[in-house]
């Protein structure tokens, strides 16, 4: 198993210890947010060395930017004269403590003091991109993320990409050293695993999948009910074995 939260390695050691109990091996894991063009492309890592300083020196410099970015977004709702209780989270998070904060945090808020009815409503008329409280990431570009986490020693897939729609960028995000793509995901249908999975093998990439679970209580999805076929997941074990340290 792995969790791969958002820009924070913060739950690796609790989840390596909850698996070491049960007898599940763990791998390491996270979810990197890049900028192409002003929109957000997930980038998954997968085994790269938790004590890299390198990678932790990223890391800081994205929660420092998610933090400015969920600021800017809760002045706007001030500005929509829908105020939400944040001050809190966003001083604990400029500490380093608590959850990476993304804009689901705010959307739980936003249905906890009355203003929408669920998540969706508040990203659907709200805080996607063309609505009134969306604010633009600034971020690195995915070759960046991809040249940091391999300097860590892991192995970087683009994440849901059926959800992301980025097919002509592909190609350049292999050139700048992309592992694999997320074909086995909650978003994707059979048609969109059969497209990533014939892209997969044109462009000599491996494939990850998972749930991307996001805790949101309204949602049916739960941990584990998307996996990597076992198959898929020996190419990846072999491919971290056989990557240079």
């Amino acid at each position: 198993m792995s969790v791969t939260d958002h820009d924070t390695t913060a739950a690796v050691p609790d989840v390596t210890a909850f698996a070491a109990e049960r007898g599940i091996e763990v791998i390491t894991g996270i979810e990197v947010t890049a900028v192409l063009r002003g929109r957000d492309v997930h980038m998954l890592g997968y085994f790269y060395d938790l004590a890299d300083a390198g990678l932790r020196t990223f890391l800081l410099a994205q929660r420092a930017a998610r933090v400015e970015r969920i600021d800017a977004i809760v002045a706007r709702l001030v500005e929509l004269k829908m105020p939400i209780p944040f001050t809190a989270p966003l001083a604990s998070a400029r500490l380093g403590v608590g959850p990476s904060l993304a804009r689901p945090h705010v959307a739980r808020a936003m249905v906890a003091a009355g203003y929408v009815r669920d998540v969706k409503q508040a990203f659907d008329e709200w805080l996607n991109e063309g609505q009134p409280a969306f604010v633009e990431r600034a971020g690195p570009s995915p070759a960046t993320v991809i040249t940091a986490v391999h300097h860590a020693g892991g192995l970087v897939s683009l994440a849901h990409p059926g959800r992301t729609r980025i097919d002509s960028d592909i190609p350049d995000l292999v050139a700048a050293g992309l592992d694999a793509l997320e074909v086995f995901h909650s978003d994707h249908d059979d048609d969109k695993r059969t497209h990533y999975g014939a892209m997969a093998l044109e462009h000599g990439l491996l494939m990850t999948g998972g749930t991307d679970f996001h805790a949101d209580p309204a949602s049916s999805l739960r941990v584990g009910t998307v996996t990597l076929p076992p198959a898929e997941w020996e190419r990846l074990a072999a491919a971290r074995r056989h990557r240079p340290s």
